[in-house]
């Protein structure tokens, strides 16, 4: 029995479980695995230093899986921002079929990605934001709840609220974001009214995932108390894992007087690349979500993937059934 959305369906997925394009993560080894896995990987655009640099990626990715993925391409608003046109034409030109945006004002790469016949999935934080992109056209909205890592908006609303309040409004399919890790998560979004999910901290915790173990077992050891919420006072929140340096962040953030250039050289994201890259926690963020209190190992793509559907399929057959009454004798 599979888990058959619209998502599936529009994606061409066999599991209706997308991966989270991830800064420096989301690489063709994770990706590939994902989507061998009957997920969908996720390459991220960014993490490649040149949009050349991205073609190869995909054309790598490619050689690994023969299976849908995509391309995130997250807009930031910057004083010197990359390339994002040149980054949007390689994924057109190397025949990406579906991409993920995110961040600040995509109308222009949303419409140009359409205009090439490509399926797009926005991640927004707000109902109020997935109406817009469903208006702008996009396919797939990934709505992101309170709990997620990275930057979870500055409404502070949980999935629980914000899945089901977007659902009653947004008529396109919904993938559900922030905080889910197992098949107890899938059969919830299913039920709150999206129809699959989206994770980022759990992929980030699995053997193929390109980033040392030492992360990953910060994962698994941390609990869903062990995040910290960094850029507060700058509004533009995000959500880290709970390491010296982001609560350093905190502590300097906390200051009265506190502006970002006290915190720069703490939160670069160079840093942030040494921290997953070797393996020293005190060098950078490393960011994740309230998730890692559901995350106890570091199984592969495919274990993971297959546990957590066999597990919401056996969560609907039998517990959810038990819960019907069948009448008093």
């Amino acid at each position: 029995m599979a888990l058959a959305t619209r998502v599936t369906r529009m994606l061409g997925i066999a599991h209706p479980i997308v991966q989270g394009g991830m800064m420096w993560v989301g690489r063709a080894e994770l990706a590939s695995a994902v989507s061998n896995a009957g997920g969908l990987g996720m390459l991220t655009a960014l993490t490649q230093p040149t949009p050349d640099d991205l073609r190869r990626e995909i054309e790598r990715c490619r050689t690994l899986t023969d299976k849908p993925f995509g391309v995130n391409l997250t807009i930031l608003p910057s004083v010197t921002p990359p390339p994002y046109v040149e980054y949007r034409r390689a994924i057109i030109d190397s025949g990406v079929t579906i991409v993920e945006t995110a961040g600040h004002k995509p109308q222009e790469h949303v419409e140009d990605f359409k205009a090439h016949g490509i399926t797009v999935i926005h991640k927004c934080t707000a109902v109020r934001h997935a109406l817009s992109a469903e208006r702008m056209g996009v396919d797939i909205i990934s709505i992101d709840g309170f709990e997620c890592a990275g930057h979870p908006g500055e409404d502070d609303i949980p999935g629980l609220i914000l899945i089901p309040a977007a659902a009653d409004k947004v008529t396109i399919p919904m993938l559900a974001s922030g905080g889910f890790a197992d098949g107890r998560g899938l059969v919830a979004a299913l039920t709150l009214g999206a129809e699959g999910i989206n994770m980022g901290t759990r992929f980030c915790a699995t053997v193929e995932a390109p980033i040392h173990d030492a992360v990953k077992q910060l994962i698994v050891a941390n609990d869903e108390r062990a995040t910290n919420l960094i850029f507060r006072r700058f509004h533009n929140t995000g959500r880290v894992a709970k390491t010296s340096v982001s609560d350093q962040v905190v502590e300097i953030s906390a200051r009265p007087d506190a502006v970002f250039e006290d915190i720069r050289p703490l939160v670069s994201g160079a840093k942030g690349r040494t921290a997953l890259e070797t393996g020293d926690l005190d060098a950078g963020l490393v960011w994740a979500g309230q998730v890692q209190g559901l995350i106890h190992d570091v199984p592969t793509c495919r274990q993971l993937i297959e546990r957590i559907v066999d597990d919401a399929q056996n969560l609907i057959a039998e517990r959810l059934s038990g819960y019907i009454s069948q009448g008093v004798a």
